[in-house]
């Protein structure tokens, strides 16, 4: 089985196909990395004010500031938990409260703490008092890079676990039609032969990930925006890993079990339907669970394999899960990927080495 493995992992690994296809995948999550930061639009605040007055901000770039006035504390409190303004100064110059709904905004807590200093210093020379920043609700500062980091996991996890599992079904049909299987088959075993294909290509896979998130990871320190980064990166990044494992161990046995009931590779598509139609169904509910992690389709669809294996980790990625949660959504994943396993196993033994017209699936299942 590692034979095959090894035979699969350097078939891949020298095409031309698979250096190609892993620098352009690279290009493309750096630059979506990079994007923010050198494409990023003028930035826009809105800041209450009570008992207070305007300060002359100086942002960087085309920064605009707008001020709105309110009667009391108690409204600017509202109106900040609303969102209806990034932020409320309350108090004179030298006692200045700024008010937030969870940690400031960092480019903007840096340009009110530089404007305030400048009043002070022109109002009462050079002794100055920092401003004090509050916050009035959740903490969310991880938020908005959490939501980030799950967006571009949805693309990273869609484009490897649908690309690498055909390449296993590819691989399969290849064979088959060809019949060198029935030359391989007499050395090794069925189980064999499946085994390692799924393990050689899934290394392939395993390189491809690897890869990608080293490349969105150095985009982002050498970028800066690493500093945003949620605690706990190191966890994060070995979840995704151990979810691709599953999420690829299961559709690559559904993919080879499938391939095996055709001989052409013009069939390969349409034998396949059933899987790809879960995939894109577990796209789309990941792609939700990016933007409503905390919703209850996304948490009850955490849980369903084969679904779990996009879902968790995305949900995981944008908001903050409990470790028993994903615990259990990675067991019960595990369960559904030692039945497949065996399921495709069974059904890859019996249609392989039948050759000529499609065979029917019930058929292979009902047959000893």
């Amino acid at each position: 089985m590692l034979l095959v493995a090894g035979r699969e992992v350097r078939t891949q690994v020298r095409t031309k196909g698979f250096i190609v296809g892993l620098a352009v995948t690279v290009i493309l999550i750096v630059g979506i990395t990079l994007a923010p930061k050198l494409f990023g639009g003028p930035d826009s605040y809105t800041i209450g004010l009570v008992n207070s007055q305007e300060l002359a901000v100086q942002g960087g770039g085309d920064t605009e500031i707008e001020w709105r006035t309110f009667s009391d504390e108690a409204a600017a409190r509202r109106a900040v938990l609303d969102g209806d303004v990034d932020a409320a100064m309350i108090g004179g110059t030298a006692a200045t409260r700024v008010l937030s709904d969870g940690e400031i905004d960092g480019e903007l807590g840096l340009m009110l703490q530089a404007a305030h200093r400048e009043a002070q210093i022109s109002a009462a020379g050079v002794k100055t008092t920092p401003l004090s920043m509050e916050s009035i609700g959740a903490d969310t500062r991880y938020e908005e890079t959490r939501s980030q980091m799950a967006f571009m996991l949805v693309l990273i996890l869609f484009m490897l676990v649908v690309g690498t599992p055909m390449m296993v079904a590819m691989g399969v049909v290849e064979e088959k039609g060809s019949r060198i299987v029935e030359i391989l088959l007499t050395s090794v075993r069925p189980w064999q032969l499946l085994g390692g294909k799924v393990i050689g290509l899934g290394v392939v896979g395993l390189i491809n990930l690897v890869v990608v998130l080293a490349a969105g990871l150095g985009a982002a320190f050498v970028s800066g925006l690493a500093v945003d980064f949620p605690p706990g990166m190191v966890g994060i990044v070995a979840g995704v890993i151990v979810w691709f494992v599953l999420g690829y161990a299961f559709f690559a046995a559904i993919a080879a079990a499938l391939a095996s009931l055709v001989s052409r590779q013009e069939e390969v598509g349409n034998v396949l339907t059933p899987m790809t139609m879960t995939m894109f169904a577990s796209y789309g509910v990941a792609f939700y669970a990016a933007k409503e992690p905390t919703s209850m389709v996304a948490t009850i669809v955490s849980y369903v394999p084969p679904f779990s294996s996009m879902v968790m980790p995305v949900r995981a990625t944008a908001a903050a899960t409990p470790m028993w949660e994903v615990l259990l959504s990675g067991a019960l994943m595990a369960a559904a990927v030692a039945a497949m396993v065996l399921f495709a196993g069974r059904v890859y033994e019996r249609a392989v080495l039948r050759t000529g017209a499609r065979v029917r699936l019930r058929e292979v299942i009902g047959s000893r």
